[in-house]
């Protein structure tokens, strides 16, 4: 662009008051893919993805169940929900959308295998289970998944008496697991076999109606490594615009984005916000000290205060 960066960075100030908000979206989809990008430690965005378009985001502190919830509540529930299994997904699930299945991402299922195995494992049995955590990413059939659930309960048999080696500790004389890393890594499976989530991509009902993507690779590839990419084109931002950077690609890569002229009069600025805020903070402290009736009586109506001790003999 003509010109030189000041002056297009001066022209462009107005509109970083600007605050791309999501729409509701009343379009019930097959799958939905969830995930979150943290922006810095305590920043995250939820995002909901449809494999072409972004449905949703939210702006939270951390992966908890009521920030899943605020993004869930606002987009019609989906046949399936692919997943990576974030903190507080899956009780915000079952509130918001409660008849809809979960699909487990299952390249991230291996990787936390691996991480408890690592990539080159010195015990034979924890190479054992980082094959059979491999051989998760190419089941593509019901007899396929049969034949690694078959070969994942037989490790577990082979293995048990290893894993059930404890160690007393000679300083608490606690007992705790010998390979505490396999005992986590086989838990792990353990929970996504018993809640039945790693072969919902391989449902008969579900695959009518069109086939379910095991992984979350769409939305790690097309939003969120896109995402990280125009962050770092665009170093030294502050917080806040980081924020609103990753706002306005979302709102931008929505299935109908409003024209320059509506987002104008539609969407929020920050004093409209700062102002909203003040009115909840102002009504908050009239009703919290202003009696009305049926109240109990006021303590200060009857007394004043002072600023000396009353207390002492």
């Amino acid at each position: 662009m003509p010109g030189g960066g000041r002056t297009f960075r001066r022209k462009c100030a107005p509109f970083w008051e600007i605050w791309p908000m999501p729409p509701f979206v009343d379009e019930v989809f097959h799958y939905v893919f969830v995930d979150g990008i943290y922006i810095s430690r305590n920043l995250v965005v939820l995002i909901a993805y449809s494999g072409r378009h972004v449905l949703g985001w939210y702006l939270a502190r951390s992966e908890n169940s009521r920030a899943w919830e605020a993004l869930l509540s606002r987009i019609a529930p989906p046949d399936v929900v692919v997943t990576d299994g974030g903190p507080g997904f899956e009780k915000a699930r079952r509130r918001a959308w409660p008849n809809t299945k979960v699909q487990r991402c299952t390249f991230h299922a291996f990787c936390q295998v691996r991480r408890y195995t690592t990539s080159r494992p010195k015990l034979q049995a924890g190479a054992e289970l980082l094959d059979i955590a491999k051989a998760l990413l190419k089941v593509e059939s019901k007899p396929d998944a049969q034949l690694w659930a078959e070969m994942y309960l037989d490790w577990c048999e082979r293995w048990d008496d290893f894993l059930a080696e404890q160690t007393v500790d000679e300083e608490t004389g606690k007992h705790h697991w010998t390979h505490d890393r396999l005992v986590d890594a086989r838990a792990s499976l353990n929970r996504l076999m018993n809640k039945r989530v790693l072969f919902t991509y391989l449902d008969e009902e579900l695959v009518l109606e069109g086939s379910v993507p095991a992984t979350t690779n769409s939305i790690e590839g097309g939003v969120n490594a896109q995402l990280r990419s125009m962050l770092r084109d665009h170093r030294g931002l502050s917080a806040l615009r980081r924020v609103k950077a990753v706002f306005w690609w979302c709102y931008m890569h929505t299935e109908c984005p409003l024209s320059a002229s509506e987002i104008l009069n539609v969407m929020p600025t920050d004093q409209d916000i700062e102002n909203e805020y003040k009115a909840i903070e102002e009504e908050k402290r009239r009703t919290s000290t202003i009696p009305q009736w049926g109240d109990a009586v006021v303590w200060s109506e009857f007394h004043h205060s002072s600023p000396w001790r009353h207390d002492w003999d």
